[in-house]
């Protein structure tokens, strides 16, 4: 399990047509921009991808998509994580199947299983498929956390679960994965407005959601980071932070489909129960972006 996980990866939204059908086209583009502008993996069907709004057939639907645009171009790292283990090996089975490099299982959520029963969620879906894992733990939406204990005792039983995102928001959880699990775990943020202090302590790079609107910027701040460039990386870092916020102004991904469709990328739908991003949060994005624009262009 040599996979290598490091840059900036795209956390995908799925395109919409008014009908809420998704949008091939719009999605294909979607890809080739990311891939052109450098990033160095995309993850579709995660958190940003709306993923609980897609049916299986539609999840395993935009996997195989990705691997087919991206053509070895990209990592591919496939979302196939679910609240019931028997589901989750059946999505990772089929992400392994269209050709996914890896696959991101996402803590349970609202079982709220014991810190065991993760454990034996995560090991029995690694044993199920033979590719790379990445564990995603984030517990501001799935209403548990994934501690480092049991995190160790999953490390122990499934040598291909080989990274984790980090979306505690929490520096001082990255710092110790790091220093407990060192080469044996990457560590990637969950957190665009973090991969800087996360990359400073030893994470490889973040799966993020700006990169689906700036990937150049997000890729070229990351690999400053990465590289050890301490003063280009915090301007560049510092420089993105208000667009990392307005991301976030609603639910996710509501404000960066809305920023998406600003610039005629895709339409700005999303699957209920989401709604579209309000008027006042699409001017403050819209005056985000304009702000950052023009500073970047001095």
């Amino acid at each position: 399990m040599a996979a290598r996980f490091e840059g900036t990866y795209t956390a995908l939204v799925t395109p919409f047509r008014e009908d809420e059908s998704i949008d091939w086209d719009a999605f294909d583009a979607l890809v080739d921009v990311q891939i052109a502008e450098g990033v160095s993996g995309l993850v579709p069907c995660g958190t940003t991808g709306e993923s609980p709004a897609l049916s299986h057939e539609e999840q395993v639907a935009v996997i195989a998509r990705t691997v087919r645009r991206a053509n070895k171009r990209a990592h591919v790292c496939a979302g196939a994580g679910s609240n019931s283990t028997r589901e989750a090996v059946h999505l990772a089975r089929e992400a392994e199947r269209a050709g996914a490099d890896a696959v991101m299982i996402v803590v349970p959520y609202y079982n709220k299983p014991t810190q065991d029963g993760l454990v034996r969620h995560y090991v029995t879906v690694a044993r199920a498929v033979t590719c790379p894992i990445v564990v995603y733990n984030i517990p501001g939406r799935t209403g548990i956390d994934l501690l480092p204990d049991a995190l160790g005792k999953i490390l122990d039983g499934a040598p291909n679960v080989v990274a984790v995102k980090e979306a505690t928001g929490n520096v001082l959880r990255a710092q110790e994965l790091v220093r407990r699990f060192g080469s044996r775990l990457t560590v990637l943020s969950g957190d665009d407005a973090l991969t800087l202090p996360m990359v400073a302590t030893g994470a490889r790079g973040v799966i993020s959601v700006t990169s689906n609107l700036l990937p150049g910027a997000v890729s070229r701040a990351t690999h400053l980071a990465l590289a050890g460039d301490v003063e280009g990386a915090r301007r560049a870092h510092l420089a993105l932070l208000p667009v990392h916020a307005a991301m976030f102004l609603e639910s996710n991904p509501a404000p960066v489909k809305a920023a998406l469709a600003m610039r005629g990328v895709m339409r700005d739908v999303v699957r209920g129960p989401l709604i579209a991003a309000s008027p006042e949060t699409r001017a403050a994005l819209a005056a985000t972006l304009a702000a950052y624009e023009k500073a970047e262009a001095r």
